[in-house]
């Protein structure tokens, strides 16, 4: 009886979380409260300026290590930091410039109808 019940919930639950995921995705989901900030932030790290800002930090952490001489060991971290984050914010603007941002579905293809078979 233990079995037949967890088998139904189980069985339930396959076919009830994805429907509600699907209703959330359908209507927008409800705006999260944080969503906004972190779109902006978001887009304050990828632009031109970050990547401009990127590039200068890159190049000012690879002199640092080769022309630094003798820095202690917290310095030495602190450039590899600043070198690994020069990097990365870089590296997303190189390949959203190489690969693009996606896929972009036209809006005709969403008012489109399929016509009924009869």
């Amino acid at each position: 009886m233990k079995t037949k019940t967890l088998c139904f919930a189980l069985l339930l639950m396959l076919f009830v979380v994805p429907v509600a995921a699907f209703a959330t995705t359908a209507t927008g989901g409800g705006g999260l409260p944080w969503e906004a900030p972190l779109e902006t932030f978001k887009n304050s790290i990828t632009g031109p300026v970050a990547l401009s800002v990127a590039v200068l930090a890159i190049g000012v952490a690879g002199a640092m290590l080769i022309f630094g001489g003798e820095i202690n060991n917290f310095a030495r971290m602190a450039v590899y930091i600043v070198l690994v984050a020069g990097l990365l914010v870089s590296a997303n603007n190189v390949f959203a410039t190489l690969y693009g941002t996606g896929a972009v579905v036209p809006s005709s293809a969403t008012t489109q109808t399929i016509p009924a078979r009869l």
